[in-house]
C-alpha cells in the first residue's frame, strides 16, 4: 500500500462503480470522497479541496461537462479524469476541450484507472519540478514561470490546464527539438496508454487556439509530419 494520503473525489451515479473504484483506490492508500450528482460534487470540492477528481459525464442535477466547466472556472489546476460510457471521439474531444486532463471509457480496467490516477497526480505535483536553477522559460512573446505557475503571451496571462502547462514547459525548455507523441507522454506522464495519441492531438489543438494568432499557420507549435511536435526557436 502507498503511504500516499491524497484525497480523491469520485463523482459517479453508479454505486457499483463507486464501490469498485473505492476498493482499488483505498487499497493504494487514497482517501475517497463520493458524490452521486454534479451539484453535490461541486459542493464537496468547495469544502474539501480534493487532490484529484474522477468524473462521470451522465449524472443527474449537473452533468459531467457542466461540472468540469464550473471546476475550471474556479480551480484551474486540479486534475480531472473523466470516466464515461460515452466512447465516441467527439465525446472524448468535448471532455478534454472542457478542461479534463484525461478521458477513460467504460468498461474499464481498475488497475489501469489507478495507473492513470498516479500519473495525473505526478503531473500535478511535478509541474514546477525539473532544474531548480531555472524557473522561467521564454520563447518569443511566450513566457512560462514554473514558480508562479503562470504562462503569458505579450505579458497577458493565458490560463492553461495542468497538462497543457506541462507540454509547454517541455517544449519551451527544449526549443527546436522534435518530440514524438510517445516521448511527450512518457516525459510528462511516465507511461504511454492506449488512446493517448488522440488525447494529445486534442491538447495540442487547444494550445494552438490559446497561443497562436493563426492556428492554421502556427508561429510557435509546429507539427513535424510523421515525427511529432516542436516549438520553434526565436
Amino acid at each position: 500500500m502507498s503511504d500516499n494520503k491524497n484525497m480523491i473525489l469520485i463523482a459517479e451515479d453508479d454505486m457499483d462503480i463507486i464501490e469498485l473504484l473505492r476498493l482499488y483506490l483505498e487499497k493504494d492508500g487514497y482517501e475517497i470522497l463520493v458524490a452521486m450528482d454534479g451539484i453535490t460534487a461541486f459542493g464537496i470540492i468547495e469544502n474539501n479541496n480534493p487532490d484529484l477528481i474522477i468524473c462521470d459525464i451522465m449524472m443527474p442535477g449537473m452533468n459531467g461537462y457542466e461540472l468540469i466547466k464550473k471546476i475550471r472556472a474556479s480551480y484551474n489546476n486540479i486534475p480531472i479524469i473523466v470516466l464515461s460510457a460515452k466512447n465516441q471521439d467527439n465525446d472524448r474531444i468535448l471532455g478534454l476541450d472542457m478542461g479534463a486532463d484525461d478521458y477513460m471509457t467504460k468498461p474499464f480496467n481498475p488497475l489501469e484507472l489507478v495507473a492513470h490516477v498516479k500519473a495525473a497526480l505526478r503531473r500535478f505535483y511535478n509541474l514546477g519540478g525539473g532544474n531548480a536553477s531555472q524557473s522561467i522559460y521564454q520563447v518569443g512573446a511566450l513566457r512560462l514561470d514554473t514558480d508562479k505557475m503562470r504562462f503569458t503571451k505579450n505579458d497577458e496571462e493565458i490560463i492553461l490546464t495542468p497538462f497543457e502547462f506541462k507540454i509547454m514547459k517541455l517544449l519551451m525548455k527544449n526549443p527546436g527539438r522534435v518530440f514524438t507523441k510517445v516521448q511527450i507522454y512518457e516525459q510528462i506522464n511516465g507511461e504511454y496508454f492506449e488512446n493517448d495519441e488522440n488525447a494529445l492531438m486534442v491538447h495540442m489543438s487547444k494550445l494552438r487556439d490559446k497561443i497562436e494568432d493563426d492556428r492554421n499557420n502556427p508561429r510557435y507549435i509546429k507539427t513535424i509530419r510523421g515525427l511529432g511536435y516542436k516549438i520553434d526557436k526565436e
